[in-house]
């Protein structure tokens, strides 16, 4: 009888599935009807976008930033240090509060930000090669050796949509589908998205890679090994990199070493569990807080929770 209740409420009000389902399926809608949009935009004002969406979170949070600097001026002034406590007290709150309002930002260019990194996904997918104007970010990557796939000529970079990944090549040829957006999503909003192998979490952790890594902040991709870790540092770089992010694998280096520290100051950085973990062990036993690796803690996702 129970039973019979129980399988009765469900049809009647849905699964919890089906009612976090559907308070995403309107955002996915925006998301689509925007990239639809997107087919009109050449190359460099696609890339370009990743600069407007910054400048839009730099200038929503301009006010508080501004209070921020103006405590740290005051706080390296000759002042009481009960006085000196109090201010690193107040920054410590409007840090707080700014972590919050960034939140707001970021839930605001969610749909466009997701929609510019779909399609960048399907012009990766429908052309071997995508050419932009020529920019420091792009001659930074041509010159490391192992950036084959940018190329530069005179004012024109081209993009090729094939590159080595866990030492074999790969051509790109993925685009995200509505359930992946909800993936997106749902890992954004800091919960579990479970997905089979197969399924793409490789491809859905892009977009909100992608969203949170416009903060300046930082994001963590956290893998069980370190194969995995380079795979898929490797596989989905090219798409963050032609978008003007910066990515790297922490496992790729010794630790503390100065390739290390500017593989955490990356926009996106992959890496095992084991080695996140060890580095913060380590910065909490450094002397001298220059030593430390990792900043300050803001997005992470961990691959096979």
């Amino acid at each position: 009888m129970l039973k019979n209740i129980t399988s009765g409420l469900k049809n009647l009000f849905g699964t919890k599935d089906d009612r976090d389902v559907a308070t995403y399926q309107p955002i996915v809608e925006e998301i689509n009807e925007i990239y639809a949009g997107l087919s009109k935009l050449s190359n460099d004002e696609l890339r370009n976008k990743t600069l407007e969406f910054r400048a839009r979170i730099a200038e929503y949070l301009s006010e508080i930033d501004e209070e921020i600097e103006q405590l740290n001026k005051e706080a390296e002034g000759d002042i009481e240090i009960a006085d000196k406590e109090q201010i690193f007290a107040d920054i410590d709150k409007l840090r707080k509060q700014r972590d919050e309002e960034l939140e707001v930002v970021l839930k605001e260019i969610l749909p466009e930000a997701f929609a510019v990194v779909k399609e960048t996904a399907r012009r990766f997918t429908e052309n071997s090669s995508l050419t932009v104007k020529t920019t420091d970010h792009d001659r930074q990557l041509a010159a490391k050796k192992k950036k084959n796939y940018v190329a530069i000529d005179g004012e024109q970079t081209t993009w090729q949509n094939s590159w080595v990944a866990a030492g074999g090549e790969i051509t790109w040829n993925m685009v995200h589908y509505d359930v992946q957006l909800i993936g997106g999503m749902v890992l954004h909003d800091g919960k579990i998205a479970e997905m089979q192998t197969g399924e793409g979490k490789t491809l859905v952790a892009t977009l909100p890679a992608y969203l949170n890594g416009l903060s300046g902040l930082g994001v963590h991709v956290v893998t069980v090994n370190d194969y995995l870790a380079r795979r898929d540092c490797e596989w989905v770089g090219p798409i963050f990199e032609f978008l003007f992010l910066t990515i790297d694998c922490v496992d790729n280096y010794k630790p503390h070493s100065p390739e290390r520290i500017a593989a955490y100051n990356c926009d996106i950085t992959y890496g095992t569990n084991n080695e996140f973990g060890f580095n913060y062990l380590r910065d909490n036993m450094v002397r001298n807080a220059n030593e430390r690796v990792q900043g300050k803690h803001h997005f992470a996702m961990v691959d096979e929770v």
